[in-house]
């Protein structure tokens, strides 16, 4: 008996998956109809029923192809345009944007002090002011704040105090003088508020309303307990400044005027993070742990580390939950029953654009001076106090637009704060603030294993040999004292991998001198020509310009005379080493005709620097007469 097979599997209909908008998706339901339903429907006449649903449906399709793309758009950020998108973005990839621009700009700072006779007329620095933060002036009802404590009796190159006669008695002697300093400001004004907190919550998020926020200055429990701001609440290391007095430091003291504040690392168990909303509002959001509980250290259980047997189970997963952490204090304190006091700064913006000599009114300022002084020239030298911005306060302007905040996030991750390549050590070692001392020049390069050895410094598959500089109160190389280096380590330590070791080393200085002959055009003024000569030499030895182990290439410098107005030939240039202690220059002798080679002279193997350290004098040149 034979039998007939009979397929009950539905024939697979051609469904085409490349429409996108409406026009597409109402063409392919009308094909697709007409395909498969050709005696159901055939009336495809505008205003029919049929027609009306399938073009429903392609409305529908439209709608949700066009927000598929939108929302596959925001998820990169290249390509977002939402503000709300653009700001998660950005703090995902470690960019805090901003609500406000403030503007900056240099305040001149004057007080006067009364001159002192014990050897020489001179300023008696007892009587130099300390102004500390909080300390504002204004420009125009604009409120403007110091970034960095004004010392008028420290003095450095990178800090200089202006010292000038003020006013002298009637035998025209030094009677008053003025001392001036100039240091950064800001367009912002300082603002606190308050926030009652009851039973402790995890995570906890407060919002900061408010206009122009710029930041978080501090804030403060009412147990006295501070909470320190961090990148992310993981981080529980800050860096702290202490003033480089003999109570906090004995063996760094003596550098206390070149390196007025030593920098420490802080442990914060009480920390936040702060971030803008897309519409301004600053979210302030806590730790987890409860410091009225103990925090029992999370570790992994030794027989659960490993790869696992020959069964091929792993173990990792097992060795540690990390979900643990957040039910400890690693993710730091949680403020509970208590009272925050948060203090903020706002302002900047454009009205912030202060004009040149504007910014003259103290509002209120915070000052140390030394005690047992005379009462009445204290407080005359305080009022003496007075102020002035040279320049305009620019860079005032509102949030960052939306490219800005592309820009700014690209360029912020590309950082990410970390030192790797060598280019990231010498700008993080340079842009030490100066506070902890000053770094003029760097160069770093991978140390030798006998390098090591001699160093005695601990073996390390990444080591490298860090040689710094620094000037000196008259903008003169110097080796960097050890307060320097001990803050440059602690800086470096914080942001180098675990696995680098850098060993700190001085660079040689090497002085020279310059010393040119030369003939001139007929009809010149030759001091003239020889003066334009000498400054143009100035400006090129100028030590500003000139880095660890650079070689000096002598046609450079035969071009540079060469092409001086009313030169007519370089017949000759000499270059000599100045060497000796007792003659003001570095001790190192160094053979300038061995260390030559295609003209060019090559600085030792050693890093150096070549450093014509006294421009005026150590630059000499004569015109042949003929």
């Amino acid at each position: 008996m034979a039998y007939n097979k009979i397929s009950n599997i539905t024939p697979i209909k051609d469904i085409k998956y490349l429409n996108k908008d409406f026009n597409s998706f109402r063409s392919n339901l009308i094909e697709f109809t007409k395909t498969y339903y050709p005696d159901t429907f055939n009336d495809f006449t505008e205003g029919s029923p049929g027609l009306m649903f399938m073009e429903m449906a392609a409305y529908v399709g439209d709608v949700l192809s066009y927000y598929t793309d939108t929302q596959l758009q925001e998820v990169f950020l290249d390509t977002a345009q939402e503000r709300t998108n653009l700001f998660h973005l950005a703090y995902t990839l470690g960019y805090k944007p901003k609500v406000t621009s403030v503007a900056t700009t240099n305040l001149d700072l004057f007080q006067l002090v009364p001159a002192t006779t014990e050897e020489d007329y001179a300023p008696d620095f007892n009587y130099a002011l300390t102004i500390n933060q909080p300390s504002s002036f204004s420009s125009n009802n604009i409120n403007f704040l110091l970034q960095n404590p004004v010392v008028f009796d420290f003095s450095s190159s990178f800090d200089p105090t202006e010292i000038s006669v003020y006013s002298v008695d009637s035998f025209n002697n030094p009677e008053y003088y003025l001392l001036k300093k100039s240091t950064p400001i800001i367009s912002a004004e300082r603002v606190s508020k308050d926030f009652q907190i009851g039973n402790i919550e995890r995570f906890l998020i407060l919002d900061l309303i408010d206009e122009e926020i710029i930041n978080i200055e501090s804030i403060i429990d009412s147990d006295g307990n501070e909470y320190t701001e961090v990148p992310y609440l993981a981080q529980d290391i800050v860096f702290e400044n202490i003033n480089n007095v003999q109570g906090n430091t004995t063996s760094l003291y003596e550098y206390q005027s070149e390196t007025p504040y030593l920098l420490k690392l802080k442990r914060v168990p009480r920390r936040f993070v702060s971030r803008f909303t897309s519409n301004n509002i600053l979210e302030l959001q806590f730790g987890a742990g409860d410091s009225n509980k103990s925090d029992e250290e999370i570790l992994p259980v030794p027989d659960n580390i490993g790869l696992g047997g020959r069964d091929g189970r792993s173990k990792l997963d097992q060795s540690i939950d990390p979900s643990n952490f957040l039910h400890s204090q690693t993710y730091g304190k949680a403020p509970s029953n208590t009272t925050l006091t948060v203090t903020y700064l706002r302002g900047g913006g454009v009205r912030s654009n202060a004009p040149q000599d504007t910014i003259n009114k103290i509002n209120s300022i915070t000052t140390n001076i030394k005690p047992n002084l005379n009462s009445s020239i204290v407080s005359f030298c305080r009022e003496s106090l007075a102020c002035s911005n040279p320049v305009a306060a620019t860079g005032g302007g509102g949030a960052d637009t939306i490219e800005e905040i592309k820009q700014k996030t690209a360029a912020n991750f590309a950082t990410q704060q970390r030192v790797i390549t060598k280019e990231d050590y010498l700008i993080r070692t340079l842009s030490m603030p100066s506070i902890y001392g000053s770094i003029a020049k760097a160069y770093i390069v991978k140390s030798t294993e006998i390098e090591r050895e001699n160093t005695n410094t601990e073996s390390s598959q990444i080591s490298s040999n860090l040689y710094t500089l620094g000037y000196d109160n008259n903008k003169k190389l110097t080796t960097c004292n050890d307060a320097t280096k001990t803050n440059l380590a602690t800086y470096l330590n914080h942001y180098k991998p675990l696995t680098d070791s850098i060993n700190l080393m001085d660079a040689f200085v090497i002085n020279f001198g310059v010393d040119f002959e030369i003939s001139t055009f007929r009809n010149n003024n030759n001091q003239q020509v020889l003066l334009d000569c000498i400054t143009d030499l100035k400006d090129y030895f100028n030590i500003e310009k000139w880095q660890i182990n650079q070689p000096i290439i002598e046609s450079e410098v035969y071009n540079l005379i060469g092409n001086v107005k009313g030169v007519q030939s370089v017949i000759n240039v000499t270059f000599n080493n100045l060497a000796g202690i007792e003659s003001g220059y570095s001790q190192f002798k160094y053979d300038f005709a061995t260390a030559t080679k295609d003209g060019i002279i090559y600085p030792s193997l050693d890093p150096s620097l070549f450093e014509v350290k006294y421009l005026d004098t150590d630059i000499k040149g004569k015109i042949k007469q003929y």
